[in-house]
């Protein structure tokens, strides 16, 4: 692979002379300085050291070395010095990263947990939470709800928190008034035994597992595991309910508990290093601009130069990286900035806030355009057409002097694959001195004023355009300089936006950025238009070529129109998101506040009647299903279809048999979700657990085993796939056999000493922390964590004699081997139980979900492309939109599904081997491409949803081409699903996209042929050429379409196979 450098492989003789490298830069270009607003003509370049690398390995700004430290060397003499020198290193690197904010957050968490186990080690809060044991859930709320979190965040947590005790509370104390009507009232114990069973211990528990699932966050999962212990403890371990009699004593007990525990776990999190997440999503916005800025030089760069290199570059990998990680912080930090900003009363700088996320998420999609629209165009540049190469040769030998050396080394018959363009080599800003640049300025403006008379250079002086190669540099001759002005002022505000240097990350907007932006826009438009039309004056428009020819200079056409618009689409979306930033300043700089969000019978009047909306920033963050409820993992794209098979029937009946199986109908439509079956099948889990409970010859054999635990874990297990369910409970079995271990360990090292437990409790405490904050494993060390406490803190209050009298534990002498037995055995009882109701009572395969959601998608995808997207834009030609915003994004969320249904998959075990998860994961990140590719077809159809006359003319004209690509795309989509569906080979002779796409192209080049050589006295009746704009991203979309869906088809074969002779005997 050759470099950006146009020196490197087989030069010309033209490339070799001395003059080269000043003939071979590109000619200088206006660009607007965005901090003053000045016009400036020179040399610039887009080259930095910060961004492009080279054979050595370089880092990121502000990184100043390498991310892993050197190994260090060791002497044989000197051991006790280098010894000492190790540990002064060893303790710079240790207090280095005490600083950085997950070592804080780990000493916080450790922190809050010292003041949770203060409430069973401390006498004073001990008999304040009365002579009850379970103590140790203070400590275990501190686990849950840790303070390693932002502000935002942790009153979204202590809201939770509070709410899972009322529901504990609520069924606790039907229950028990269920229990004591039963008893007194009626002497039937048995019969409200069954009620208690049935209704609070399986409605009630079914209801927390359909709870988590709806929401699936890690907040709502933990305040789950909280209602879900306060309940067993409750309805099974106390005897209240068992006697019939109404006791509140745990009920308080339980309150006391979950108000201490927040209060630690908050005042840790507010008073120690506070984290607001208003801060952090400012600092997350910096981030994102940053890597926008890196991203979009590189990549117009990559364009510029013709070469794939820069795009591979290491340093492109890493701010895309960087980029990505960075950006899924973006919403969870807007998430949470939405509880600071109602707490404080600036609902109006969330709103704005949330805008401007937005208008950030358009802005990436716009680079992936751009990414998009130049990986086109290396692949057109590798194509080595065999036509015209000779005689453009000879004739740019003839003519040195006219082509000024800029495009003369491209029509030279070199056909490298990796060549680069040396139409746009770029000299340093620094090496070109003022001489040149007043030389070169001299020559362009003499060369401008050469092509401003009747017959332009390109028309006359130039040879006429016949490879790839010669077209793009053609191009960028003309729009290459304002191109690369244009990016330069990008570039140039992205770097100083949003916000100023911390902690308070005010608005800095400097005055002169929105007009710099705007002349910029307005240079590179015309510019952009002017290049478009010289481009197309410079095609030969001869009737030998044959249409595969006219294909390939079309698309070179729309690959060069398509980049140019996307630039220019970016540009807009950044003056979008200047205007928001500036209104942004003037509200914070206002100070107003308002909590009008408490006012929530006002904005229920409000929804019922304003109109929904399609704006994704008007959505709820905890997403809310409107209208008919399906199962999650069933999107809403077969709504309809649902309907009008399971209603079409019902509906044509009025009489009393049509309405009673019309609710008959309603009734098995609820029960077909998913969802809804989940919640029915872990009530009915957790009720044939429970009933040991309460049968007198069993309820002595739960106690002993502290059943309680082990419906918990059954709990904490159910999920809704089985992949999901094992991952779980191998986590929570492997992390409850370390936590008891490590209870022996300390329980026998301390002795009971309450001292020495509190601060070997908080070393433990930094290693779970650790699992959990640095390494992301968060059940995995909760699950330790838990397992800890209710061994040996629970062993010291047994010592004190502060328990309920479980005397078969060792009473005052506890035996901690005999505590942490009963404890594994329960987790694997309840973990065993749980895997066997998730496999046996309706059981949901992430195997079969993510291959049936897979299909589905594509069907989908194929239905939306069949509506023909062009069509959409005459009127009368199509009934359906192309797609919608909320349709996008639904897509997009869907696609996060499936890639949690992937992931879950791969811990399912099938006789049939393991699941292919690489194969599926490339046939993913094809098929987001392919939804990239959906997304760059509804932008340009959103810039002007109405076709000009011009466009009209062209859409008509190639109708049938368009028709004929659509129904072949929406064919392939339809055969992929199917043999997804049914895991069934492919055949080898499907049909392709290309042919059809190269028909297309060359309609639209018979139409501009036609056009140019027919009488064009009415200018009405022919196409301009800002008309085919739509038509060359069309082409653009379906050529990657082309690509994704072979890649597709691939992965296909190789998971399945091809279907031949042998897989279809008749017998």
């Amino acid at each position: 692979m050759s470099s950006p450098s146009g020196s490197d492989g087989p030069a010309s003789p033209v490339g070799r002379r001395p003059s080269r490298s000043k003939r071979g830069k590109l000619r200088n270009g206006t660009f607007i300085i965005p901090g003053t607003g000045e016009r400036v003509r020179r040399q610039i370049t887009l080259r930095n050291p910060a961004n492009f690398d080279g054979p050595a390995p370089t880092y990121s700004r502000g990184s100043g070395g390498p991310i892993l430290p050197l190994r260090r060397t060791f002497s044989q003499a000197g051991t006790f010095r280098t010894a000492v020198d190790n540990t002064v290193d060893a303790s710079k690197e240790l207090w280095e990263w005490l600083k950085t904010p997950t070592a804080k957050g780990i000493l916080k968490c450790s922190l809050a947990y010292l003041l949770g186990s203060a409430a069973t080690f401390l006498p004073p809060l001990a008999n304040f939470l009365g002579r009850q044991d379970g103590k140790h859930i203070v400590a275990t709320i501190t686990v849950y709800f840790h303070p390693a979190r932002s502000a935002g965040s942790m009153e979204e947590a202590a809201l939770l928190g509070f709410g899972a005790f009322l529901y504990a509370t609520l069924v606790g104390i039907s229950s028990m008034a269920t229990s004591v009507f039963f008893e007194t009232q009626l002497d039937l114990i048995e019969l409200g035994f069954a009620l208690v069973l049935i209704t609070f211990c399986g409605g009630g528990l079914g209801f927390i597992g359909w709870f988590k699932q709806k929401y699936n966050a890690p907040l709502v999962n933990v305040s789950c595991s909280l209602a879900s212990l306060a309940i067993i403890t409750i309805l099974t371990k106390e005897t209240a309910i068992q006697t019939g009699v109404f006791s509140n004593d745990k009920i308080v007990q339980v309150m006391k508990m979950v108000v201490m525990g927040i209060l630690a776990t908050s005042a840790v999190s507010l008073l120690v290093w506070p984290v607001s997440a208003r801060t952090e999503l400012r600092e997350t916005m910096i981030k994102v601009t940053d890597s926008f800025g890196d991203m979009l030089t590189m990549i117009t760069h990559g364009f510029l130069s013709g070469s794939e290199t820069d795009l591979r570059s290491a340093s492109f990998n890493k701010a895309q990286g960087r980029y990505k990680s960075v950006f899924t912080q973006l919403t969870k930090n807007l998430r949470e900035a939405k509880f600071e900003h109602y707490v404080l009363g600036t609902e109006e700088e969330y709103r704005l806030e949330a805008n401007l996320v937005y208008c950030m998420q358009r802005l990436a999609q716009s680079i992936g355009g751009l990414r998009s629209a130049a990986t086109t165009q290396f692949t057109l540049l590798k194509e080595s057409p065999d036509f015209g190469t000779p005689s453009v040769a000879g004739t740019t030998r003839t003519s040195p002097q006219v082509l000024g050396g800029s495009v003369a080394s491209t029509f030279t018959g070199r056909h490298d694959r990796f060549a680069v363009l040396t139409a746009i080599e770029e000299a340093s800003e620094e090496g070109s001195g003022t001489e040149d640049h007043e030389t070169e300025s001299i020559q362009t403006r003499s060369r401008l004023e050469r092509q401003g008379t009747e017959t332009s250079v390109t028309s006359t002086g130039l040879p006429t355009a016949r490879t790839p190669s010669e077209i793009f540099s053609r191009f960028i001759l003309h729009l290459g300089p304002s191109m690369k002005s244009l990016a330069y002022t990008l570039s140039k505000i992205l770097q100083e936006l949003p916000f100023g240097d911390g902690p308070e990350y005010h608005i800095i907007i400097n005055d002169h950025f929105q007009s710099s932006l705007t002349d910029a826009v307005k240079l590179y438009s015309n510019a952009r238009a002017e290049a478009l039309k010289e481009l197309y004056k410079s095609k030969e428009l001869d009737k030998d070529r044959p249409e595969k020819v006219e294909a390939d200079f079309e698309e070179v056409a729309a690959s060069c129109g398509h980049f140019s618009f996307s630039l220019q689409d970016f540009a807009n979306g950044m003056q979008t998101y200047l205007s928001i930033l500036e209104g942004l300043k003037e509200v914070t700089e206002k100070h107003n506040r308002s909590w009008n969000w408490l006012q929530f019978w006002k904005r229920s009047k409000d929804q019922l009647t304003q109109p929904p909306t399609e704006d994704p920033e008007q959505e709820r963050l905890i997403e809310q299903q409107e209208g008919p409820q399906v199962p999650k993992d069933i999107p809403e794209l077969v709504l309809e279809r649902r309907n009008a098979r399971k209603w079409r029937a019902a509906e044509q009946g009025h009489d009393s048999t049509g309405d009673f199986y019309h609710r008959l109908l309603r009734i098995i439509r609820v029960l077909e979700r998913d969802d809804v079956r989940f919640a029915v099948k872990v009530g009915i889990g957790a009720a044939i657990y429970a009933v040991f409970a309460f049968i007198p010859y069993t309820r002595p054999f739960y106690q002993h085993w502290r059943g309680e635990w082990g419906l918990l874990s059954y709990m904490l297990v159910c999920a809704m796939t089985i992949g999901a369910s094992n991952t779980t409970g191998w986590a929570r079995f492997i992390g409850t056999f370390i936590g008891a271990v490590i209870a022996v360990i300390v329980w026998v090292v301390c002795q009971g000493n309450p001292f020495a437990l509190a601060f070997l409790g908080w070393v433990v405490s930094l290693l779970c922390f650790y699992i959990i904050i640095e390494k992301g494993k968060g059940p995995f060390g909760r699950f330790i964590m838990l397992t800890y406490n209710l061994s040996c803190l629970y062993a010291y209050s047994l010592s004190i004699k502060d328990g309920d009298g479980d005397d078969d534990e060792g009473g005052v002498t506890p035996i901690i081997t005999e505590i942490v037995l009963h404890r594994v055995v329960a987790v694997l009882a309840g973990v065993v139980w749980g895997m066997i109701i998730t496999r046996v009572i309706w059981p949901i395969s992430a195997r079969q979900k993510f291959k049936d959601g897979l299909s589905l998608l594509w069907l989908r995808m194929g239905l939306i492309w069949k509506r023909d997207p062009l069509s959409t834009l005459l009127e009368g030609e199509s009934q359906n939109a192309y797609m919608n915003l909320r349709e996008e994004f639904a897509l997009q969320r869907y696609v996060l599904q499936l890639d949690t249904l992937r992931s879950a998959a791969s811990s399912e075990f099938e006789l049939r081997g393991p699941f292919p998860s690489r194969q599926y994961g490339r046939i993913m990140e094809s098929t987001n491409k392919m939804l990239d590719a959906f997304h760059a077809m509804n932008v340009v159809i959103q810039k002007d949803p109405h076709a000009s006359e011009g466009e009209t003319l062209l859409l008509k004209y190639t109708a049938e081409e368009r028709a004929d690509l659509c129904s072949r795309i929406s064919h392939l989509f339809q055969v992929l699903a199917s043999s997804l569906k049914l895991e069934f080979p492919l055949n080898d002779t499907l049909p392709g996209i290309s042919n059809s796409r190269d028909r297309l192209l060359a309609k639209i080049f018979q139409y501009r042929k036609n056009s140019a050589g027919g009488n064009e006295e009415d200018s009405t009746s022919v196409a301009k050429d800002e008309d085919y704009e739509m038509l060359y991203a069309y082409t653009l979309v379906t050529g990657q379409l082309a690509e994704e869906i072979r890649k597709v088809e691939r992965e296909v074969e190789e998971l399945f196979g091809v279907l031949d002779e042998d897989m279809l005997m008749l017998q």
